[in-house]
Order: structure tokens, then C-alpha cells, then sequence
């Protein structure tokens, strides 16, 4: 591949949004020790990306300018690098690219072996494109923030789940379902339908007083809350819960880690957990299985071509997508 050049999507700075977003020829990049050269066919968006452009966690992620967007990402391996034993060329993969690093919003990009992962035939570009960071981000904040067992039986838990319809929210209630937890889910009018079809128990309108207060219309505490909205104060949520239960904020900020120092200094049983995803290859497999065998599904808003990823990227900002936004070579 030395010497040819790919199309790639970048920005030069901070800020801009969609109209920041730069159409650009560079070369192709080769593997380095413990990394694979992939030709991708699918990049999923994330709000992260975006949050990165505005300036998010600066100067913690990126290291330098130009910056080509993009962690999720589905490909064939075109090239190893040494010390790559485990992938060959031809093989069909699902990614996870560092935010660090970056690199999905173009032709080819490079990963880690260790973050890479076999893509069964049975499972699209566009499926497992969707799953690293929404799927890997949901089935932490079940298993290894609130304990739920994804093989377990009996209805003994009861967890709510916000922004339902989105990237995490649609992963997390499926995999709900998994651990035969009691679901209840917000979302918009239009989403409802589509999130019962998910598996949740009961679905609030947001819009609504009712969904608002999020208050469970048969009754029932929370043991935990999958929260993926933005915008609601822990003291909504706090009436809602069971004696000692807990809030996992998927996108925790100063303020969520204010409320839960608080709340451990207080010795309150109900508190709030900030969580920050860990990518772990044993969890990617572990999805892409679940997709192959139908018991998880990536729900695809839409898909634009690299070419035209301004649009991806401007309704990702929107925040009104059902399910993943995929951007395709």
C-alpha cells in the first residue's frame, strides 16, 4: 500500500461542527508492530466524536491537528504488522479505534490487534460497526456497575433505562432482557413502539408530566438506572429508587461527580456511579456473538457515504437518532 492515497474526513481545530469537517487525500497508513491495516466498510458516529471537535477532554485526547474522527469501526484486514499472529489478510473484523488516535472517517485505518475482533458472516459491517463503544458502554454499566448476570433468571430487578432509542439506551435494553431484569425505558413519542419492540417492560414519554418525573406506572423502585439522557438532576431520580439503589451516568460531568462524592461522604445507600467504558476484546467478542445469534440487534438510523459525512456528523449533534448513525467508505 506504500505510496497510495485514501480519502479521509478531518478537522484542523476545535469547534466548527459539521461545517468544520475538512475532505482530504492522504496516504494510507501501514500497521506498526501489534497493529492490522483495515479497509473499512463501515464507521459508526458517537457523540464523543463530535464532543472531541468542541473540545471536550482537551488536551487529554487529542494529541494533534489534523485529527480524522471516528473510533467504531467494521473492515477486511488488508495488511498485519509485526508480531500480528491472530488476524490474517482477508479476515472480516469489528474494531475499536482509540479516541486517542482516531482514524474511522476514512478508507483505511490501522488498529490494535488487541482491540480488534473476528466478524462472523452473519453479522453486517453496518451491525458491528454499531456495537464498540454503545454496546461496550451498555453491557458495562449492567455487568460491572450494577452486578446484573445476563444468564440469569426470575424478574428480581428493576432498572430504568434513559433515552431508550438511542446509540447505548437500544443495546442496554436488549441486553436487559438477557438478565430477565423488569425494564422501564423513556424515549420521544415516535419511539415508543419501536423500544417496546426492544423488550422493555414499560415505555415513559419523556415529553409527558408522567415521563418527566419518571416515576415506574406499575409502581416499582429502581434498583438502577442506565442513564443516557443528559440534563436530568439526580434529585429526580432519587424518589424513583429502591432503598439502596444507584444511578449509573453513562456521560457523567462535574456535576455527577460532585453528587456522587456527596453522596459517599453522606453514607447514603442511594448514590450515583460515574462510569467511564473500558474496551476489553473478551466483551466486542462477546457482543458480535450476540448479534450472530440473533439475540442482539444493532438498529441502524441511517447511512451516509464518506463523501457526504457532514450529514452523518450534523445528526449525531441533533441527538435525535434511533439507534446508530453509520458512515460508509
Amino acid at each position: 500500500m506504500a505510496g497510495k492515497l485514501m480519502h479521509v474526513v478531518q478537522f484542523e481545530g476545535y469547534g466548527g461542527g459539521a461545517a468544520g469537517l475538512k475532505h482530504v487525500e492522504v496516504p494510507v497508513p501501514s500497521p506498526k508492530k501489534d497493529e492490522v491495516l483495515l479497509k473499512l466498510e463501515a464507521t459508526s458516529i458517537n457523540p464523543m466524536d463530535w464532543k472531541l471537535q468542541k473540545g471536550y477532554l482537551r488536551p487529554f485526547m487529542i494529541r494533534k491537528f489534523p485529527y480524522i474522527p471516528g473510533t467504531d469501526v467494521a473492515g477486511e484486514v488488508i495488511e498485519v504488522g509485526p508480531g500480528v499472529d491472530n488476524f490474517k489478510s482477508g479476515d472480516k473484523v469489528v474494531a475499536f479505534l482509540s479516541h486517542a488516535s482516531g482514524g474511522g472517517l476514512a478508507e483505511y485505518a490501522v488498529a490494535s490487534k488487541s482491540l480488534t475482533v473476528e466478524r462472523p458472516h452473519e453479522v453486517s459491517a453496518a451491525e458491528g460497526a454499531g456495537l464498540p463503544v454503545a454496546g461496550l458502554t451498555a453491557l458495562q454499566a449492567l455487568t460491572d456497575a450494577s452486578g446484573i448476570k445476563l444468564d440469569s433468571s426470575g424478574k428480581h430487578t428493576n432498572i430504568l433505562i434513559t433515552a431508550a432509542s438511542g446509540g447505548v439506551g437500544q443495546y442496554a435494553v436488549q441486553l436487559a432482557q438477557l438478565g430477565n431484569v423488569h425494564v422501564t425505558a423513556t424515549c420521544g413519542t415516535r419511539n415508543i413502539d419501536f423500544v417496546k419492540s426492544l423488550g422493555a417492560d414499560e415505555v415513559l414519554d419523556y415529553k409527558t408530566p408522567e415521563g418527566a418525573s419518571l416515576k415506574s406506572p406499575s409502581g416499582c423502585k429502581y434498583d438502577f438506572v442506565i442513564h443516557c439522557a443528559t440534563g436530568i438532576p439526580f434529585s429526580t431520580f432519587e424518589p424513583n429508587l429502591s432503598e439502596n439503589g444507584k444511578v449509573i451516568d453513562i456521560t457523567p460531568g462535574p456535576t455527577s461527580l460532585m453528587v456522587s462524592v456527596f453522596k459517599k461522604l453522606t453514607f447514603s445507600k442511594k448514590g450515583l456511579v460515574p462510569l467511564v467504558m473500558t474496551p476489553k476484546s473478551e466483551n466486542l467478542t462477546y457482543l458480535v456473538n450476540l448479534v450472530k445469534e440473533g439475540k442482539l440487534k444493532t438498529t441502524v438510523d441511517s447511512k451516509h457515504p464518506l463523501s457526504k459525512a457532514e450529514e452523518a456528523w450534523a445528526k449525531s449533534i441533533e441527538g435525535h437518532a434511533t439507534g446508530k448513525i453509520i458512515v460508509e467508505p
